[in-house]
């Protein structure tokens, strides 16, 4: 992640979750987190689940990052971790129930596979008008001595 965020000359990252930090550059960690998503060269969030199936992000509002950073900066980083990943959207759901309990389940489940799309203006195909306009997933693999 340190050499994508140099590579790219991003200064304002907007992050939520103590997970980032600790793929953060030491530079980033020295100042408060930047706090305007508006004005961010990327964001950074978790996830709930990865489907393997279709190469979705599985994004819920009941995660520290909330229901706009994934979609309303430029540059979306995820962090997941391989035990997060499903075969198929209904493993995802599944998991989903598990971990909220069916009354529980957010407001917001939001499946991220792709460029936005619509044909809504004069039935042309415009790709990418909704969302980031770039993705990186970190798969990360947890150190199981350190549960």
């Amino acid at each position: 992640m340190q050499a994508l965020i140099a590579h790219n000359k991003w200064e304002k990252i907007y992050f939520v979750s103590e997970e980032a930090e600790s793929l953060l550059p030491e530079s980033f960690l020295q100042r408060p987190p930047f706090a305007d998503l508006a004005g961010c060269d990327a964001a950074i969030t978790g996830c709930e689940a990865l489907v393997a199936r279709t190469g979705s992000i599985v994004l819920s509002s009941a995660q520290p990052s909330g229901r706009t950073t994934s979609v309303y900066a430029p540059v979306h980083i995820c962090i997941a971790y391989t035990d997060q990943l499903v075969y198929d959207i209904r493993d995802a759901l599944q998991a989903l129930r598990e971990k909220y309990g069916l009354a529980g389940l957010p407001s917001l489940i939001s499946f991220a596979t792709g460029p936005s799309r619509t044909a809504d203006i004069e039935k042309t195909l415009v790709v990418g008008v909704h969302g980031p306009g770039e993705v990186y997933l970190f798969l990360v693999e947890r150190n199981p001595l350190a549960s």
